[in-house]
């Protein structure tokens, strides 16, 4: 008796192949360990590795057909960022698998120099970007990182997280209420929790013209906020306005369920120290070492993470850390 062979379906085995074929290149590979922590743009891929642009943008073609790289468009700019890998699909476990083996990998010292080289040229265009726009800043402060820029990376972590129907989220800091919604849509409660009547005013009235009947609006400091918890916190552009961010985030922790996922879209560390007078900002970003280790401290688990280069020379780093399951005297 002849058994069937289980085979895969064509399509299947194409997309097998283009992952593999996206590996099978040393250069790739060394891009996408470039791409750990940061988000480069194509111009800023040729420098790093010394090559062409019509070279690098064919490798990135390739990293993109096989679902290795996610791209971004600010202006006519396009940058690139490593993919999540979606282990329930097919080829997400070997997705991940190679992004642990690549991370094992150290970059070359002549790349890692042009590395430190890009991010030099960020921090001149920062400090001229900003120097062209510092009369009118005060009145648009959002021109560092506003939500449209952060969005859809603060989503794409969001969306791979299994939450339940029932589940429930926080908001620490909404400001005008642009992130509302896409909470609102994804669990069935949420709270925005804010210290400025003015600020809650303005996310009251977009909830009310967009008709967000399961989001509740609450006039509190979050830091001293222990009747509330929920699955889910958000904090965006939020941490760096806190006078001691580890301590921000042991309460962050509190307001967790056993289980739950905080997410943290903040600016990496940078040296505009105009901000502090412009924006309010206590803190100029941070470096992604240091709030793995807070947040540890905390009682949270780090998970996967999201960074975001923006043509202004800034980055934003999109943090998942996550509350363990059994730990349930946290409070």
């Amino acid at each position: 008796m002849n058994l069937p062979v289980p085979s895969l379906r064509p399509d299947d085995g194409d997309d097998l192949a283009a992952l593999c074929k996206a590996a099978g290149d040393p250069l790739r590979l060394n891009v996408l360990r470039a791409l750990a922590n940061d988000s480069f743009g194509v111009l800023e891929l040729a420098q790093i590795f010394a090559i062409g642009q019509s070279g690098m943008s064919h490798h990135l073609k390739v990293l993109a057909q096989a679902d290795l790289v996610a791209t971004r468009r600010e202006g006519n700019a396009i940058f690139y960022r490593r993919a999540l890998p979606h282990t329930e699909l097919l080829g997400g476990k070997l997705h991940a698998a190679l992004l642990e083996e690549v991370d094992s990998l150290a970059l070359p010292s002549d790349v890692q120099s042009r590395i430190g080289q890009v991010h030099g040229q960020r921090a001149a265009a920062s400090q001229d970007f900003f120097t062209r726009v510092a009369e009118k800043f005060r009145a648009q402060q959002d021109l560092i990182a506003g939500l449209p820029q952060y969005r859809d990376s603060v989503l794409a972590l969001l969306d791979k997280l299994s939450f339940s129907d029932e589940a429930t989220a926080l908001e620490v800091g909404p400001g005008d209420g642009g992130f509302l919604p896409e909470l609102a849509r994804r669990f069935q409660q949420v709270t925005a929790l804010d210290n400025s009547p003015a600020m809650l005013e303005l996310a009251r009235q977009l909830c009310e013209r967009e008709a967000l009947g399961n989001v509740r609006l609450q006039l509190a400091d979050a830091l001293n906020h222990n009747s509330l918890q929920a699955d889910c916190v958000v904090l965006n552009m939020v941490l760096h306005h806190f006078a001691a961010p580890a301590d921000a985030l042991k309460q962050m922790a509190k307001l967790l369920q056993p289980g739950g996922s905080l997410l943290v879209t903040d600016l990496c560390s940078h040296n505009q120290n105009w901000a502090r007078e412009a924006c309010g900002d206590l803190w100029l970003g941070f470096e992604q070492d240091d709030l793995a280790r807070w947040a540890t401290a905390a009682g949270l688990v780090p998970g996967e993470s999201l960074y975001v280069g923006l043509r202004n020379g800034f980055q934003i780093q999109v943090r998942h850390f996550q509350r363990p399951a059994g730990d349930t005297h946290h409070r």
